[in-house]
């Protein structure tokens, strides 16, 4: 007979980033998130500490437009893989304190596509590697790891492209775990997979600018996150940077703000500063088991799903953009698959062109934007 899932403690960790060039860049940075692990797990000893999520990017960093901007190279140059001494590192933990270990924003490279890197999340446990996902919604202009999607044909050759393959929970002691990237909670979709594969806990990395809105009064973070927690009753532990050193950050470029939200939408636990934190919040699974028995508000039960076939009846964002010899070279570059969704969008009337630009295709603006900006300095042209 199945035995119950004991309450367990889950951390949040929110630390300082630094923005790797090297190798010597990515071991401070590991180091930082050990000791963390090491705090929170002594602190937190009456209830076990199981689970811990760190940030996307925590390891290697990300750099944005500007003068700032890595092109594919300099990426690759700090690009890691799971056999590497840092994710070994990372598993001794797991294995030293029974717990699980899930983080973001690896610069993976895999030998199956050596000319690319993909942005991957985790989930590390006692056996080692337990979960890989490669991030699938990276937005158009911010980003340039691979998603699945822009080499689907080959991807989904060599991994899958089932839905369990694209987006998969791991069942384990602690509970069904799932991961999802930054951008990929920005809308439904990727939380709305990983609710359908029976996730429980979405550990979920980002690595989310203040110009995004993350904190109040415009706080986007939080009212989406909220919701994708409530729309698949699953806890959601979402943990972005504390404070970030790169020559052309703000310290508080990623502005904290992590939290833990309930299976119900409710904020558990919040930081709503931008500095190093170790946030601590005790998962119930049981609980929400329970809960998920009721079909009064249960999100799941009343899903008509006949009426919403036409909204992906038909790709928006076009697949197959970078096959192998084609790697997104720099975030220009990479752009290009917004020239078809968004003049798509507006061909079939979804948006409307304003009124000083009402006889321009949106490709040949966002065109002359991104000229614009390689001729002023702030995109790169190579």
């Amino acid at each position: 007979m199945r035995k119950p899932i004991e309450k367990y403690t889950a951390l949040v960790i929110q630390p300082h980033v630094e923005v790797a060039t090297d190798r010597e860049g990515i071991k401070r940075n590991l180091q930082r998130a050990i000791d963390m692990i090491d705090f929170g797990v002594g602190y937190h000893w009456e209830i076990p500490v199981r689970l811990v999520v760190f940030p996307e990017y925590f390891l290697q960093g990300v750099t944005t437009p500007g003068k700032g901007e890595h092109g594919l190279e300099e990426f690759m140059k700090k690009a890691i893989t799971f056999e590497d001494p840092e994710i070994v590192a990372l598993i001794d933990k797991c294995k030293e304190y029974n717990i699980y270990i899930s983080g973001g924003g690896v610069i993976e490279k895999v030998p199956e596509f050596p000319d690319r890197w993909f942005n991957t999340a985790f989930i590390l446990g006692p056996n080692g590697v337990e979960l890989k996902y490669h991030k699938y919604h990276i937005p158009a202009s911010i980003g340039l790891g691979t998603s699945p999607h822009d080499m689907w044909d080959e991807y989904t050759k060599v991994f899958g492209g089932d839905i369990k393959d694209i987006f998969p929970v791991l069942d384990s002691p602690i509970g069904k775990l799932g991961c999802m990237t930054c951008h990929d909670g920005c809308t439904p979709e990727a939380s709305r997979a990983l609710g359908y594969n029976g996730v429980e806990v979405i550990c979920h990395p980002v690595a989310l600018q203040e110009v995004e809105g993350v904190s109040e009064p415009w706080d986007f973070w939080m009212f989406t996150r909220r919701t994708r927690a409530h729309d698949n009753m699953a806890y959601l532990l979402g943990s972005n940077w504390g404070t970030v050193d790169y020559q052309y950050y703000p310290k508080a470029f990623c502005a904290g703000n992590s939290f833990a939200i309930d299976y119900t939408g409710m904020v558990l636990r919040h930081t709503p500063y931008p500095e190093e934190q170790v946030l601590s919040v005790t998962i119930d699974i049981e609980a929400q088991r329970e809960y998920r028995t009721r079909i009064n508000h249960n999100t799941w039960v009343d899903v008509r799903t006949e009426a919403f076939k036409k909204i992906y009846e038909n790709s928006i964002y076009p697949p197959n953009l970078f096959p192998s010899g084609n790697p997104p070279k720099n975030l220009a570059h990479k752009m290009q698959g917004a020239y078809t969704s968004m003049d798509q969008m507006y061909d079939r009337g979804q948006f409307v062109m304003p009124f000083d630009k009402d006889r321009m295709r949106h490709s040949d603006l966002l065109k002359q934007r991104i000229a614009e900006a390689q001729s002023r300095g702030t995109l790169r042209k190579d």
